[in-house]
């Protein structure tokens, strides 16, 4: 993989996330790269810009000339497993001998290159992982970066050096993908139940991430709450707050809207650290990706500038409006602990004021698998506005839906309301702390509903 002039690369989704900055990663290198997606997006614009040819009509006619006229072997196909094998693009490939690799597969060639951090967890991967990203660019330690979200630093999922000393890579659990790296460092920052789909049992995806923590060469780090099934392994550290070990935070307090603590590893006490990105949670991924960052060489000096300065990741504890009448917050979470960690945050910052949630469900496997902790996560809230579930890859499944998930959630303020009517809903009522929350299309309501408050606190 390190030396691709001449090489060609096609991508089957390449607008996403992950592909995104894979094709970006190739092109840098000298690789000619081109691709498919459905629908174009900030990410496709970027692709563009960056001078790679995106199709987003899947007819192999539309596919570049240059590709099309070039011999198989000299191609690379790249797929996501969201592409279905009925895919024409797909089908053309195969017929012509063309090499077709996973996403996953591609991004453990990378991590055989060069020393590599590679971030697992159920939740709180994207964070701690851009974390790490940022205070290693802060502190001069060059990297590449493959991010699962939009860094706010930096406006990309991806950071590239062509003196890179590391790869620091999101590890991603869905379709055992995680399994294809190859990495030095590794961090897990939560294994609760998800991607039944996948795994079946609990049992089958605890057992994934111990095949993960196997392939990780050197410390490993883990949250305290998951400890125990790692207690058989000698490179272990844990983390968490209030832990009696280190690495841990101390001292944690909010000053002016602002989370500040006390860090304690192994080589190092730092003094009244202020995290630029808001959520307690938060603060925990900064005891991660801090301990992460100090053993690549990031000074004390350049760590405490760098968790100051981070303004986190789109979407993950985004706040968009901050005004004393209203407050506005975005996130990613959808999985009910992802729930409830926010709602904890959103409670801890703004004490005794009125919360509405806007939440969609996503995937019918998982609202089918985990309602019961759903509802409990919910009902947390002092208002609920439910959204359609959010089918992404996934067939319908009879019975499921967000009116059966609604009526097992033990709270009276709550209504199901499809997307598009949810800016009507909001006009007239009263709100004092907003959240979204989801993972699905949910996003498309963000700007405007920021438009909607904004427009409020005007008149």
């Amino acid at each position: 993989m390190s030396t691709l002039g001449g090489h060609m690369i096609y991508f089957i989704g390449i607008g996403g996330i992950g592909m995104s900055g894979l094709a970006r990663y190739f092109r840098r290198r000298g690789a000619v790269v081109a691709g498919y997606d459905r629908t174009p997006s900030e990410l496709t614009n970027q692709l563009l810009a960056d001078g790679i040819d995106v199709q987003f009509d899947d007819r192999t006619a539309m596919i570049p000339e240059e590709f099309r006229q070039a011999d198989a072997i000299q191609v690379m196909v790249v797929r996501t497993p969201a592409v279905p094998l009925s895919s024409p693009l797909l089908s053309y490939w195969e017929e012509r001998g063309a090499r077709i690799l996973k996403r996953a597969d591609v991004l453990g060639m990378i991590t055989k290159d060069l020393r590599t951090v590679a971030v697992a967890g159920t939740h709180g991967k994207t964070t701690v992982s851009t974390m790490i990203a940022h205070l290693l660019t802060v502190g001069k330690v060059r990297c590449n970066a493959f991010l699962g979200g939009i860094s706010s630093n930096y406006g990309t999922n991806v950071l590239l050096s062509d003196d890179a000393v590391v790869n620091v890579v999101e590890a991603d659990e869905y379709d055992r993908s995680f399994l294809k790296l190859c990495p030095n460092e590794s961090v897990i920052t939560a294994m609760d139940p998800d991607h039944m789909d996948i795994y079946g049992t609990n049992e089958s995806m605890f057992d994934a991430y111990t095949q993960f923590a196997i392939l990780c060469d050197g410390p490993l780090l883990v949250h305290e709450r998951i400890a125990d099934h790692f207690k058989d392994r000698s490179n272990v550290m844990t983390y968490a707050l209030g832990s009696a070990g280190v690495p841990r935070a101390e001292d944690l307090r909010v000053v002016d809207g602002a989370y500040h603590f006390d860090l304690i590893t192994e080589q190092h006490e730092l003094k009244d650290l202020r995290l630029g990105m808001p959520g307690r949670h938060n603060v925990e991924n900064a005891i991660a990706a801090s301990t992460i960052a100090l053993r690549l060489g990031v000074t004390p000096s350049s760590l405490r500038e760098g968790l100051n300065s981070f303004r986190g990741v789109s979407r993950r504890f985004e706040t968009r409006i901050r005004d004393k009448g209203i407050v506005y917050i975005d996130d990613y979470a959808h999985h009910p602990k992802e729930l409830d960690a926010c709602i904890a945050s959103v409670r801890e910052m703004y004490p005794g004021r009125r919360v509405t949630g806007i939440f969609q469900p996503h995937l019918y496997s998982r609202t089918r698998d985990l309602a019961a902790d759903f509802a409990q996560s919910l009902a947390a809230l002092d208002e609920l506005i439910l959204l359609e579930v959010y089918p992404a890859r996934e067939e319908p499944i009879e019975g499921i839906d967000s009116t059966w998930l609604l009526d097992q959630v033990p709270m009276e303020n709550k209504v199901v309301r499809a997307r598009e009517d949810v800016i009507d809903h909001l006009r007239n009522k009263e709100l004092d702390v907003v959240v979204t929350l989801g993972a699905g299309d949910i996003d498309r309501l963000v700007l405007p509903i920021q438009q909607l408050l904004n427009q409020r606190i005007r008149s």
